[in-house]
């Protein structure tokens, strides 16, 4: 089985959804993951995601949409939501790609720093060409190849395995280009952005870098 890794995109001056587009604009709220989605019979979603923040924030959100028929919260710092949602010409294209393609979605489906979603799709190498090239119909959305291989389920993922501050401090050191070499930023420029003193980003580092090494020498 083969593997094909991409960065969906809202084109210019679009978004995924008006839903995700008011989620976004909330700096209190960050998006991390889409565990689950599904386009229903009724032609509404079902999602299941993962978000960190503000959660009253996120509440509010969702109860004043008009696009959010229901939604179901587990967590508190970190939490799930369970939401049925009515989709925008594009989302609804999109998933009915996804199924009319027979791929498997590889999960969870995370987004980056600026608000994109990276993707795995788990199919032949036909069955990938078909849906770029599908994906160019779709007036919303972009599809950019960052990764394709023969696949792997030994793999691991690191995902769950940081606290939910590490994993905001790796993020930046990645952005930054603190892990590139030769090395782009320093603790200092980390700690800027982040919020905090340069001592404790290099805590957090290495700790994440000890969570990772353990895992890979397992």
């Amino acid at each position: 089985m083969r593997y094909l890794t991409v960065l969906v995109k809202p084109k210019e001056g679009s978004a995924f959804h008006p839903l995700g587009r008011q989620l976004a604009a909330a700096p209190s709220i960050k998006r991390r993951a889409i565990h689950h989605v599904e386009l229903l019979a009724d032609d509404s979603v079902l999602l299941c995601a993962e978000a960190s923040g503000d959660l009253d924030r996120y509440k509010q959100i969702m109860t004043d949409s008009p696009h959010v028929t229901e939604y179901l919260l587990s967590g508190d710092d970190r939490w799930l939501a369970v939401s049925q949602f009515t989709p925008t010409a594009g989302t609804r294209r999109a998933l009915e790609l996804q199924r009319d393609s027979q791929l498997v979605i590889e999960t969870p489906i995370y987004f980056t720093s600026d608000g994109f979603l990276k993707v795995t799709c788990l199919g032949s190498d036909e069955t990938f060409e078909t849906l770029l090239e599908d994906i160019k119909d779709v007036e919303s959305i972009t599809a950019e190849i960052l990764e394709m291989g023969e696949y792997d389920p030994t793999e691991s993922s690191f995902s769950r395995m940081f606290t939910v501050r590490q994993e905001e401090v790796l993020e930046v050191a990645v952005d930054l280009g603190y892990y590139t070499v030769p090395r782009q930023a320093t603790l200092e420029d980390i700690a800027e952005v982040v919020g905090i003193a340069p001592a404790t980003v290099g805590e957090h580092l290495r700790k994440v870098e000890a969570r990772v090494f353990s895992e890979i020498v397992r």
